[in-house]
């Protein structure tokens, strides 16, 4: 079966200077070919691809890079690329140069004399900006799986309970439900450690009448999900049930009107000016969105620099937020799939603000 992926990538190459990619990203590998290997490069051109990598993968490379030519590379990996680039008569190769640093560049240029080396830009990163039916159904079930999560972590949340234990217990769930970890290190902060939008679970105790912060997703047949939700434990104050429901409108109104056509900018301010409207502008200083999928932070960004017209097929989450210092703060963030039309929401948690005793 013709592989997809890479007769996208050719048609990208046709439009470049280039004769052919050189691929170092790893998930950039894996997304072109299939090999969960952790070591190995890509060679693409127009009627070659070849898979470079190590005696250790001599058996699992060709069962999943189907199509690629297989080659175990010698004492130098740059000199098996030289050999490679020779025999195809590649004379300008495009390299990740986002991916590669400066000194594994240097050392590349004195193997290629031959070749000329060129910037690719974000090329295969802009292939995977638009997921196909395959990965839309992997993303639903990770979606799922942060879903059922969610709905055990709400009987473990009690007074007395580490923010760490939490954590904990979200991934031995996740990972009893099929996941091959968590998508990032779980967010869990109560309290005034609310008030950080990224508190990374601590030693701190779950104390009465305080919000809890929960931001986690699950790592799954290597795609990710990612779902915020915040909760109360205890008595909620009116300040509580008022930022809440601030946030909740901003993301529900931006759930019902994020479109295919619009830009990550357009996309950004139809929770902010929600937000702004209602005075907490400077509270929100986060996009209201990133991409998703086999990385947790991908292209496009919903955000106020954010470029990239959405189309279909593009995965991004919707999370605004509010986080006033020395009192806490809430965000709640669904993942979301853009159609035709509109969006199909993948994650389905409750979000009506849930207290628990």
């Amino acid at each position: 079966m013709p592989n997809q992926r890479v007769a996208r990538l050719r048609g990208l190459l046709a439009k470049s200077n280039g004769d052919a990619l050189l691929v170092t990203h790893p998930v950039n590998r894996r997304y072109l070919s299939g090999f969960t290997g952790s070591a190995g490069v890509l060679l693409i051109a127009q009627s070659h691809a070849a898979l470079i990598t190590d005696f250790r993968y001599r058996e699992q490379a060709p069962r999943q890079a189907l199509g690629f030519e297989i080659i175990e590379h010698g004492k130098a990996m740059n000199d098996t690329i030289a050999d490679v680039l020779a025999q195809w008569g590649v004379k300008t190769l495009l390299f990740e140069d986002a991916d590669m640093t400066f000194a594994s560049y240097r050392e590349l240029e004195k193997s290629i004399e031959f070749a000329r080396l060129q910037p690719a830009g974000a090329i295969v990163e802009q292939l995977r900006m638009v997921k196909d039916e395959s990965e839309i159904a992997i993303m639903q079930e990770a979606a799922d799986l942060a879903d059922r999560a969610f709905e055990h972590i709400l009987g473990f949340i009690k007074p007395g309970v580490t923010e760490a234990r939490i954590a904990l217990e979200l991934e031995v769930f996740m990972r009893s439900q099929g996941a091959t970890s968590s998508s990032f290190d779980t967010i869990v902060a109560s309290g005034e450690r609310s008030a950080l939008p990224h508190g990374v679970a601590s030693d701190k105790t779950i104390g009465r009448d305080e919000f809890v912060k929960l931001d986690f997703g699950a790592y799954y047949k290597g795609y990710c999900s990612d779902i915020t939700r915040t909760v109360v434990v205890g008595k909620p104050s009116d300040k509580h049930r008022e930022i809440y429901g601030f946030v909740l409108e901003a993301q529900q109104y931006a759930l019902e009107h994020l479109a295919p056509g619009m830009t990550g900018k357009e996309g950004d301010a139809l929770t902010r000016d929600i937000i702004t409207r209602y005075g907490y502008g400077e509270c929100f200083g986060h996009g209201t969105g990133h991409g998703l999928g086999m990385e947790i932070h991908e292209a496009p960004r919903l955000s106020l620099t954010g470029d990239t017209v959405l189309t279909p097929g593009m995965t991004v989450t919707v999370e605004p937020g509010i986080y006033l210092p020395g009192f806490g703060g809430v965000r709640i963030e669904d993942d979301v799939v853009m159609t035709e039309t509109g969006i199909q929401i993948l994650t389905r948690s409750p979000k009506q603000l849930i207290t628990l005793d």
